[in-house]
């Protein structure tokens, strides 16, 4: 059986919830290895809806085992909450089954503070970031100043390590006119809730050396979007971290042979929220009817997402960057009602027809998408689970796809209801 990496590749909220979910029933160990808890996942188990923003989509079965890598930025209150919140809709969560690897970063009070503060200052770009504190914590942590589970277990050190951290946290506070930093309320609080962390903290690169041994199946379970990714997506409008399928092997502390497959989770329009550039954007009621039909509010921050047409060119550009080996299309039923359908193929830019996403902010926001059209279907798609009752041209509309980026279609998603799923192809299953 392979291990795979299931990995957004497009601005993230392609679906990944529900094909996690559905992988992680046939997975023994669930792995998330980067982000923080500003990338929601929705999961319906049984009629019962949950929402995880932390924690692994794993945690919801019985009899899996459930990592929080090294490469994940935790906020330990929030990591509590969630955890009190499952545990009220009845899942079990011990630390036989949730491990937490102690050399990851946490998110503290001054991070998320630090956040709200230059998000809210004027003369400065939008980011449109979440404000919980994720890219002050990576850059603590990228600065060497981070404070990890680990540190929790000694209160000297820790108090150590906290010094270097507000001394510089203070420097910048006190450049914005803001108050320093309560040392004493801040360990006192850490000190209060560090028990409760440290009972599922372990050295996870060891644990899953295990796991390969024992022949365990793991899946990696990325939370953002590729183009959401620190290098390769469209900078500064990105997350803080790596969101490419190389990042599961760094940031879960194994060799990148562990990954045999790659998984593209990508949905059948495109979608942003937040600020940055969008060259399919519908800004008119087609766009209005796809988020409409698509539910497409954000589970963690209930923003209304920006909504367009399949925009090709990035997704073929993701594909290559992570080595996707299969598609999993998304929300194929939400364009049921549309006469016409647009998928981008490649770029105007100063002029020239370009076949790529440039690098450059400058260049991404002059960018003019070339489409090519296709007729919509205009029957119900919702439900289906064999690819020969799809209607013929969303077939062609789905081949176009998986031609134009050289990647097969692993699967089709025709609901939220995992079980709506046109399976094409097992990644679990060597070839």
């Amino acid at each position: 059986m392979s291990n795979v990496a299931v990995i957004g590749s497009q601005w993230g909220d392609e679906g990944k919830g529900k094909i996690v979910d559905w992988l992680s029933e046939k997975a023994d160990v669930i792995v998330r290895f980067q982000g923080g808890h500003n990338a929601g996942h929705t999961l319906v188990v049984n009629n019962i809806t949950y929402k995880l923003k932390l924690l692994p989509s794993g945690i919801v079965r019985k009899n899996k085992i459930s990592i929080i890598g090294n490469g994940v930025v935790i906020d330990p209150w929030a990591l509590l909450d969630e955890i009190k919140h499952l545990k009220k809709l009845g899942v079990k969560i011990t630390n036989k089954n949730l491990y937490i690897a102690e050399n990851a970063t946490l998110i503290l009070p001054p991070h998320k503070e630090l956040d709200g503060i230059r998000e809210d200052t004027k003369n400065t770009d939008k980011i449109g970031t979440t404000r919980r504190g994720i890219g002050p914590a990576y850059e603590d942590k990228v600065g060497r100043r981070a404070i990890r589970v680990m540190d929790l277990a000694n209160k000297k050190s820790l108090s150590k390590r906290i010094d270097i951290m507000i001394h510089h946290h203070n420097s910048i506070r006190k450049s914005l006119g803001k108050s320093s930093i309560d040392k004493k309320k801040l360990i006192k609080d850490l000190i209060k809730i560090s028990s409760k962390i440290l009972k599922y903290s372990k050295p996870v690169w060891k644990k899953l050396e295990e796991f390969k041994k024992k022949k365990k199946v793991i899946l990696f379970e990325g939370a953002q979007g590729m183009l959401l990714d620190v290098d390769h997506g469209t900078y500064p409008f990105v997350t803080s971290s790596n969101t490419i399928a190389g990042a599961a092997s760094s940031g879960a502390g194994c060799g990148p042979k562990t990954i045999n497959y790659v998984l593209g989770i990508v949905k059948a329009y495109t979608t942003r929220v937040g600020e940055g550039p969008f060259p399919t954007e519908l800004k008119n009621e087609i766009g209005n009817k796809i988020g409409r039909r698509g539910k497409e509010f954000g589970t963690v921050t209930n923003r209304k997402r920006r909504c367009g047409w399949f925009d090709a060119v990035l997704v073929k550009q993701t594909c290559i960057i992570s080595g996707v080996d299969g598609i999993a299309l998304t929300k194929i039923d939400v364009l049921d009602e549309l006469k016409d359908l647009h998928v981008c193929v490649a770029y105007h830019l100063d002029g020239k027809k370009i076949d790529y996403f440039p690098n450059s902010l400058h260049d991404q926001i002059r960018v003019k998408p070339i489409y090519k059209k296709f007729n919509g279907w205009l029957k119900n798609t919702k439900g289906i689970k064999k690819w020969k009752e799809l209607p013929i041209n969303a077939q062609k509309y789905i081949n176009f796809i998986k031609n134009y980026c050289g990647v097969k279609i692993s699967s089709i998603s025709t609901s939220p209801r995992r079980e709506d799923t046109i399976l094409l192809e097992n990644p679990f299953k060597k070839n």
